[in-house]
């Protein structure tokens, strides 16, 4: 499960370094602190949906329908969290006058990472969460088979 979660990183700080590079700005130390907070908001939009799909699993669903309810169920909250903090930050981007350099730095890195991770996100942590757990799944029936078909812990013992 948290490797599902840390895939989602990587779509935010794409997001981030992409603005970045649209907005002809250099990776500061400020940035820097953007893609800390990136990295806290995209792994927490993936928990969501990972953990509500784990749940629906749980439950009986399929792989693929308990990931595609749980990115339907989870959209709602997951875009009003990201358009509150991305409508946010919009001051900082467009800031003037002293110290208004770092505040657009910050604001241009949360911001353009906030949109990437939002949009990549709801498209594609469910299909990570798929993908992992359906190879995850075939893996366990292996090595129950083989621990059943070698005499494994669980096998009955040899007369």
């Amino acid at each position: 499960m948290p490797f599902m979660v840390l895939l989602a990183v990587p779509l935010a700080l794409f997001g981030a370094l992409g603005a970045l590079w649209l907005r002809n700005m250099q990776i500061d130390v400020y940035s820097q602190i953007g893609f800390v907070m990136l990295i806290g908001l995209a792994a927490k939009n993936a928990i969501l949906i990972v953990e509500f799909a784990k749940h629906l699993r749980e439950g009986g669903m399929g792989i693929v329908e308990a990931a595609m309810e749980a990115g339907r169920l989870r959209l709602r909250p997951i875009l009003m969290t990201a358009f509150a903090f991305i409508l946010g930050v919009v001051p900082l981007m467009i800031a003037t006058g002293a110290g208004a350099a770092s505040r657009q730095s910050i604001g241009t890195t949360v911001f353009g990472g906030m949109v990437a991770a939002t949009v990549l996100t709801l498209l594609l942590v469910p299909v990570f969460y798929a993908v992992i757990e359906e190879m995850r799944e075939k893996r366990m029936q292996r090595r129950e088979q083989s621990e059943t078909t070698l005499g494994g812990p669980h096998a009955e013992p040899a007369e």
